[in-house]
């Protein structure tokens, strides 16, 4: 299996939502991505709110292979001490836990923010589109 990949909600979305980028995840899937469970959280919530089968679309994503990491206190004192990015940057509470998991793990991150990757952090940031 090649070095897993954290998936930001962004980099997921483009997948189910077929967006550009979407191969660049698909590819990802194949190879044993992850998942925060707070980015979970997110897709999840923006499927049901685009009126689908979030359960559904939950177990395919495990069938699949997705694993799912739970977000650890150290995953959430990292995420605090990015606060100061969340007001530079805009990063929401999602993107930083992304961020942190990614950090803490020492594995790159897939996201569709272009601006991750300008943000100078320990983290092998990939931009999907």
């Amino acid at each position: 299996m090649a070095e897993r990949v954290l998936l930001d909600a962004s980099a997921l979305l483009a997948y189910l939502h077929r967006e550009p980028g979407f191969e660049a995840v698909r590819t990802a899937l194949r190879e044993g991505a992850a998942i925060g469970t707070v980015n979970l959280a997110e897709v999840l919530g923006k499927v049901r709110e685009k009126g689908r089968d979030a359960a559904r679309i939950h177990a395919a994503l495990r069938a699949l292979g997705l694993e799912v990491l739970p977000f650890n206190e150290a995953d959430a004192a990292l995420a605090g001490e990015l606060g100061a990015l969340a007001k530079k940057h805009g990063l929401a509470l999602g993107d930083r836990a992304a961020l942190a998991q990614a950090m803490r793990l020492g594995v790159p991150v897939l996201t569709a923010d272009r601006i991750w990757a300008e943000l100078g952090l320990e983290a092998e940031v990939q931009v999907i589109r």
